[in-house]
């Protein structure tokens, strides 16, 4: 399979499978921002509540933008039932990694999680008609063994935690295989604002469920909003990316995200790169070339 620009026959619409790349690429170097900005606020707040609050602020950013360039309707809508379909899929995946996390070492939830590429390369074939070579599968492979030396999971039993994460991965690859079959006269504000829409009601429900709700402090508000900032900005060009791109092709990206976080962690939290990680970052290097072969 290769990467360049072609005709998406069950759409009439070109691909550009090289800016889909490039575009995920961006969408997860940006949403591990946001984690490291969820990991920052969480010295005092609750998880829930930070995700209440960053989804919050992303959904007052996109209607401000909305609203100064004048394009509000852009936010309805044209086809709601797959809009919300999706919406409710990335935000049951949100609930189920959080809580993977809770009870899971993060190295453990995050390997489980990034079991999305395969089983999007795995889905794509009967759902979207799209094929990987016996190269890209290879890649897709490999990329994984690289996410794995990267993390170095231990061996902890088998819990809820485990089923959350795997769970998390299903939901997050359905709603990646509904985004490409997206009619392309669907707005990308409108698939934005309807995934806000849903999860906030839902964080609200969680964070009351379980901490409440704390004072925000002037430092954690400005990390908010920042938070808010980059989610958004990850959304869209996630969403720009698997509607102009072959899902099973730029799925594998999704591995980058270990090297982006890696790195984060380095310049935030004083995290070392160890041996180990540097490995798994070279292994998903080489495991993208193969995919886009």
């Amino acid at each position: 399979m290769s990467a360049d620009v072609r005709l998406d026959a069950g759409a009439s619409r070109p691909l550009d499978n090289r800016r889909g790349v490039v575009l995920t690429l961006l969408a997860f170097a940006v949403f591990s921002g946001t984690d490291a900005i969820v990991k920052l606020t969480a010295v005092r707040l609750p998880a829930p509540q930070i995700t209440l609050l960053v989804t919050l602020a992303a959904f007052v950013v996109l209607c401000g933008y909305a609203a100064v360039t004048g394009h509000m309707r852009r936010l309805i809508p044209r086809q709601p039932a797959v809009a919300f379909l999706r919406a409710l899929l990335l935000a049951g995946d949100t609930l189920l990694i959080h809580y993977a996390f809770a009870l899971l070492p993060l190295s453990e939830a995050y390997l489980l999680a990034f079991l999305t590429p395969i089983l999007v390369a795995v889905m794509s074939w009967p759902l979207l008609g799209e094929r990987l070579s016996l190269t890209g599968w290879a890649g897709v492979l490999l990329g994984f063994v690289g996410v794995a030396v990267a993390l170095k999971p231990g061996t902890a039993g088998l819990n809820l935690g485990h089923l959350a994460a795997l769970g998390s991965a299903v939901l997050f690859a359905l709603s990646l295989i509904l985004l490409r079959r997206t009619k392309v006269e669907e707005n990308d504000e409108a698939l934005l604002s309807t995934l806000f829409v849903v999860l906030i009601p839902l964080a609200l429900g969680v964070a009351l469920a379980h901490d409440g709700l704390l004072p925000l402090r002037p430092f954690e508000a400005v990390l908010v909003v920042a938070g808010g900032i980059l989610l958004l900005a990850g959304h869209g060009l996630l969403i720009r990316a698997f509607r102009i791109a072959e899902a099973s092709l730029i799925a594998p990206f999704q591995y980058s995200q270990i090297i982006w976080g890696c790195l984060y962690g380095a310049l935030l939290f004083s995290a070392p790169i160890e041996f180990h990680t540097l490995a798994g970052a070279a292994i998903i290097i080489v495991s993208g070339w193969l995919v886009l072969k």
